[in-house]
Formats: C-alpha cells, structure tokens, sequence
C-alpha cells in the first residue's frame, strides 16, 4: 500500500494517527493495491508475512448492513451502562439465540479491570446437552477513560487457563454463538472466494474460524503491537466490516531487524537499556514476549518516528469495509506481530479469527 506519513498534515487527505492521547502524526493513502493472486498470497504466508486482501467482502457486505448495524447499537447501549446479559435476554437476541444456545449465567468481572461482562451459554441439539460452560466477555480495550474501544471475546472453560485446542467440540460450539450473536461473522465464514483461498493457502479440505473476537475500535482506541499465537492455530483473519482502521503488521524476524536498525540511526542517548538487550538477538527477542516489556514498548508503541520508519519501510496498511488482512501466527519466532489504530471519527466492527485446519 503507498502511504505517505506527514508530522503534521499536509493536505485535507490526511488523516490523524492518535490512540489514547497519544499523537504518533499524520498519514495519507495515495494508491491501494490491488488484490494480490493465489501465488503471491502463498508466497507472502510461507514468508510470514502479513497479507491484505483489499476488497475482497464488499461483493456480500451489503446482504449485513442490518446485523452490522444492531451491533453498533449493541455497543453503544453497553459503552453508556446497560447490562449485557439483559441484552441478549430481549426478543430479538433470544430468537438468534434459539433453541441452540441457552443463557446460564453472567458475571461482572469483577476481577478483571478491563471486563465489562461475561455471559455464559450452554449448548444444546435437542434434549442433548453438547458443550457447556460456553461464554462471550464484553471488555474495554483499554484503561483510558477518553476510549470506547470495546470487544467480545468467544470461548469456553476458565479463562486463561484451558488449552482450547484440546476441546475442538466446545471450540466450535463457541464459534456457532458467535454467528448466534454475531450473525456478520458469515461475512468471511461463508465466503466462498475467501474460503478457497484459505483452503489452498493452508493446503487443506476445509478452514474452521476459532476462538474469535469482534472488534469495536473507536477513535482514539486501538492496540498495541502484541501477536495472537495459539496452539493449533495457523493465523488470524481481520476483517474490516465498518469504520476504518490503521495497522503496521511485520513478522517478529523483520521486528527484531527494525529495531537493530531504528536504534543504529538514533541517538546514542536514547533507549539505552533497549539497546543493551538488543546486542543480544535472541534475549531481546525472550524479552519481547514478557507481559511486561516496557523498555520495548517506549520505542515500538510510544515512539513517532519508529512509526515512521515502519511506514517507510512498507508495513504499513489502511482498512476500510471490505478488506481482510491475513497474518501467519504457527509460532512464536516467525509470527507477525500487529499494531491497529482506529481512524476517523466513528468506531468500527472488525471480526479476528483464528485459522484451523480441519
């Protein structure tokens, strides 16, 4: 994609990258590429790179434009303090729901600074019980007060603790009550020029979308560059579904490169423990995947220029209704790692999925 960054804005075009207070400068899309073809996508997913597929939904977007807008107003009545349990008590949650997935219970997260609600399901096919213990979590995105960003998160079990891969039953169950919620999702579910092309990147018969989340990133909101591994996953499909949103996404390999050579240009001053750490490939590479890399983060979540010197080197994307991005997540050494602004001045539905064979 042919970006142009600007420290202030140059024209009407450009638009502002801010997310929790924090002004990163301007940017401006001077061309979108076009649609890359099979051998290309293959290639650029063997190399562990991340993939944007521009376009690719809006032949089927207009058949969601109803469901994309009652979850928008879903979000609205939950960022102003309704219940989401009671919301999905009402008539028109309970008839999707329906004779499906029953509503066993809700907790307020109490533990949880970022939770909002979590609301339990059990599955059913008849008078069969087939998967319990099934949940959706409603959190903030942030701690930031000035930030609406929201997402719902689907899976089962205890939170943090289950080795989702080892349930494939309950995992795909909690896949049906995302459609049951989210019926949107069928968007890149039931596509069938994405599924193919899935289906021959991954070399096999059929892709199952796991463990998702759908995105809410509203202005000033967004995410931190973090990655999305999981065991028995492939990757993450983000798909853009309303509102627009900005993303640098590169392979941890090519990471770890950017921030040798950012630091080799850069004050000898600056960043003196990063430095110190990144003398060592591999023990910059370890500290990178503890919760708390604070020295990391200052440069590569807080730093304008870093910004910059990732536009200018190419990993930079726009997303706009319509468009996927695809990211190889199979390990922790060669996963893309993914940083996401929210632009404009409305907030916008995103669907994250994680990629299984089958």
């Amino acid at each position: 994609m042919n970006l142009s960054y600007y420290p202030i804005p140059s024209s009407d075009e450009c638009l502002p990258l801010v997310r929790r207070g924090f002004e990163y400068g301007w940017i401006e899309v001077k061309k979108r590429p076009p649609i890359p073809d099979v051998s290309e996508v293959k290639k650029a997913w063997h190399n562990h790179s991340a993939i944007f597929l521009p376009a690719i939904l809006t032949d089927v977007l207009p058949l969601f434009q109803t469901d994309i807008a009652l979850a928008h107003n879903l979000v609205e009545e939950i960022q102003q303090g309704a219940d989401f349990s009671e919301f999905l008590e009402s008539e028109h949650y309970d008839r999707r729901l329906q004779p499906s997935f029953d509503l066993a219970g809700a907790s307020f997260e109490d533990n949880d600074d970022q939770g909002i609600e979590k609301v339990i399901f059990d599955a059913w096919e008849g008078d069969e019980m087939v998967a319990d213990n099934l949940w959706c979590k409603a959190s903030w995105l942030s701690f930031d007060e000035e930030d609406g960003s929201l997402r719902f998160r689907f899976s089962f079990g205890f939170e943090g603790y289950e080795d989702v891969a080892a349930d494939p039953i309950r995992q795909e169950w909690a896949a049906k009550l995302t459609d049951a919620i989210f019926p949107e999702s069928a968007a890149v579910t039931s596509h069938p020029d994405l599924n193919a092309l899935l289906q021959t990147v991954l070399d096999c018969g059929c892709v199952r979308f796991m463990e998702r989340i759908v995105y809410f990133n509203a202005p000033n909101g967004g995410a931190q560059m973090h990655h999305d591994v999981e065991r028995g996953h492939e990757g993450v499909v983000f798909a853009q579904l309303s509102g627009s949103t900005f993303w640098l996404a590169l392979a941890k390999p090519k990471l770890l490169d950017e921030i040798d050579a950012f630091l080799a240009m850069a004050p000898m001053d600056k960043w003196p423990q990063l430095r110190k750490l990144a003398a060592d490939r591999q023990a910059l590479s370890d500290y990178l995947e503890e919760r708390d890399h604070e020295w990391a983060e200052d440069l590569i979540d807080r730093t304008p220029e870093f910004f910059r010197h990732l536009i200018d080197r190419g990993y930079a994307h726009v997303l706009e209704p319509g468009d996927v991005l695809l990211m190889p997540q199979s390990s922790l050494e060669t996963c893309v790692w993914h940083s996401v602004i929210c632009l404009g001045d409305e907030a916008g539905e995103g669907l994250s999925f994680a990629l299984k064979k089958n």
